[in-house]
């Protein structure tokens, strides 16, 4: 077997068995991922591999249906975030701060509210029941 397989790269370190299958677009989503992996399609490091949240490591060597890939983990620094990152984190920051104004807006509307006087009238002309 070649020592050169297509590398996926990560950036934290160990990732479950069934994420890094969705990671590397070998099934079309997470329940297809865990159904493979139950099944016994899925070799890790040439072993037929069970467990759905099997903590993987660099450099382990993932097989599935007939496809090989290598881990591989690359560390970013905070300037290196990829731009989908970035613009996830500032959209995130965005809904973070209207959610707090519209929070400190609707606490400011119930400080304000007036007191009502409520009399005491019948709400209907029914008789109280007694047992």
């Amino acid at each position: 077997m070649p020592s050169n397989f297509p590398l996926i790269d990560v950036s934290t370190q160990p990732i479950e068995l069934c994420k890094l299958l969705k990671i590397a677009n070998m099934v079309s989503g997470g329940g297809e991922a865990k159904i493979v992996i139950s099944e016994g399609y899925v070799l890790l490091n040439n072993e037929v591999e069970f467990q759905k949240r099997k903590k993987v490591y660099h450099a382990d060597i993932i097989e599935f249906n007939s496809e090989i890939i290598q881990v591989n983990v690359v560390k970013l620094g905070k300037d290196e975030l990829p731009l989908t990152t970035k613009k996830q984190v500032a959209a995130t920051l965005t809904k973070q701060s209207a959610f707090k104004k519209a929070k400190k807006k609707k606490s400011n509307i119930n400080e304000k509210t007036q007191t009502v006087q409520v009399t005491d009238t019948p709400r209907s002309k029914r008789k109280p029941i007694s047992f």
